[in-house]
């Protein structure tokens, strides 16, 4: 998938929307489980970058969704969230998990090394903009809706070295997940050939590449 290269003012919501406007939604749509989680909220997204920032937005339709983790690194993947992963080379890859209220869990791993989360510093440097208010929530039962967005800088992946998105490569995949939701369910982008939910398995990655 081709990533466009569009310059605006990324502090600028209105310039933001106009230019997400100008995309067509991919869907994650993937139900690699269906047995076990038949459920499948209705998740879309859209990308683009700046050559400075990779932004991404998620906008989900669901019946329930929950907010109940209050800090980064926590146990995201027990709320409504979504997740991007991306691997910049063989090395390993980075699994950015994000709520529905902007908690994000941010990690990078490789084969024979434990999993290492990004320090403080890091993450702050990945701005997260939630159409839900930011404070923890109970699981809500309804017609909800709600978008993220995320404005990923290249250091964001830690351990490289990547200056700009410009022409960058990545293998990818997109997730839409709620492990402790009352409706659990485990969506991708790009199909999954596993016998139970495991998003950690980067031979299934489908592939970005960001223009110049």
């Amino acid at each position: 998938m081709e990533i466009r290269k569009i310059s605006v003012d990324i502090d600028d919501p209105a310039a933001l929307n106009e230019a997400f406007s100008t995309l067509a939604p991919e869907p994650i749509a993937c139900c690699n489980w269906p047995e076990q989680y038949p459920y499948a909220p209705e998740v879309a997204f859209r990308a683009f970058h700046t050559g400075d920032r990779l932004v991404i937005r998620f906008d989900v339709r669901e019946q329930v969704t929950a907010a109940r983790v209050a800090e980064d690194n926590g146990q995201v993947w027990t709320d409504s969230c979504v997740e991007f992963f991306a691997a910049p080379d063989e090395g390993g890859y980075y699994n950015f998990e994000t709520t529905c209220i902007g908690r994000m869990l941010l990690g990078f791993r490789a084969p024979g090394r434990e999993p290492e989360h990004a320090s403080a510093e890091v993450l702050a440097g990945v701005k997260r903009l939630a159409t839900l208010p930011p404070e923890p929530f109970e699981e809500r039962a309804g017609d909800n809706r709600w978008s993220v967005t995320l404005l990923i800088p290249p250091s964001a992946l830690f351990r490289h070295d990547l200056k700009t998105w410009d022409g960058a490569e990545l293998r990818v995949n997109l997730y839409k997940c709620g492990d402790a939701l009352s409706k659990p369910h485990f969506l991708s982008w790009r199909p999954i050939d596993a016998p139970a939910p495991n998003f950690h398995l980067p031979q299934f990655f489908g592939h970005f590449k960001l223009k110049p």
